[in-house]
């Protein structure tokens, strides 16, 4: 059998590239498609309805030329020791075509002290060059200002662009999914492909979501707010009040009679009383 050289990754231990290679032979493939298919049957409800591997193309390659590439971290900062089971470090580096499609380039995991997490962000950064902007979430309060304060300043050179995250995981998630869902999301072959699909599927019955987190902050990067939305809304308002009102004048109006029937006669004789 026929093994792919795993490319080196930050953080990804190389046993765990051995075992993807492993698990794209013919007949691993073969096994999840079947196993793929029971749990559907298993499981009518469509507890996979968040993400399902099926809906992402794995390639080889990425385009050489894309409009806008970002990594976006989930950040965590606790070492992994035998009385403990803390979240990870995941970074998502993902790119965005003319034709609406995303590509996700890359994963980097990580469990780390603070002093690591940093020098893994910045040596991620230096490889992955100054085009590509960097994100992560900003927790709410002084200490996530400074902590934000803090990592601007140590990733000096790059664009770098905290975010303050709002809505729960699950709201923040949707447009991933939806896009993962339409076939507008491929995925670069790599040794960190199965952990994330176990993870993204897994969602939300899983102790730890940090890729998803950072899946959906990369997204958000690159669809940044609509510019001038006060605008628009206004305008949207607008519109639904004209048509609203046009409604209700169709509604209201009540068709004529034709001449000569019991309801015109009843109509002429009241406007004669009234008269």
């Amino acid at each position: 059998m026929e093994r792919i050289k795993p490319k080196p990754t930050l953080g990804v231990p190389y046993e765990s590239c051995r075992a993807y290679n492993l698990s794209w032979s013919p007949k691993c493939k073969r096994d999840k498609a079947r196993a793929a298919a029971w749990r559907q049957l298993e499981d009518p409800a469509g507890r996979r309805a968040l993400f399902q591997s099926e809906w992402c193309a794995v390639v080889d390659e990425v385009p050489a030329k894309l409009d806008h590439i970002a990594r976006y971290w989930d950040l965590a900062a606790t070492e992994k020791t035998e009385f403990n089971d803390p979240d990870w470090t995941v970074g998502i580096k993902l790119s965005s075509d003319r034709n609406g499609g995303y590509w996700l380039f890359d994963m980097v995991r990580q469990r780390a002290n603070p002093g690591d997490i940093e020098r893994l962000l910045l040596d991620t950064a230096m490889q992955d060059g100054k085009r590509v902007r960097i994100g992560f979430g900003q927790d709410p309060g002084q200490a996530g200002k400074s902590q934000a304060q803090h990592l601007v300043r140590t990733l000096s050179g790059f664009t770098v662009e905290p975010a303050r995250e709002t809505g729960d995981k699950l709201t923040r998630f949707g447009p991933f999914s939806s896009q993962c869902r339409a076939g507008n999301v491929k995925i670069r072959q790599g040794c960190w492909n199965e952990e994330l699909f176990r993870v993204l599927e897994g969602f939300a019955d899983l102790a730890h979501d940090d890729e998803v987190d950072a899946c959906s902050g990369a997204l958000e990067m690159l669809s940044p707010p609509m510019q001038s939305y006060a605008a628009y809304e206004l305008m949207r308002r607008q519109a639904e009040e004209v048509l609203a009102a046009q409604q209700r004048k169709l509604q209201g109006a009540s068709p004529s009679p034709a001449r000569g029937s019991v309801e015109w006669q009843d109509l002429q004789k009241s406007r004669n009383e009234s008269s």
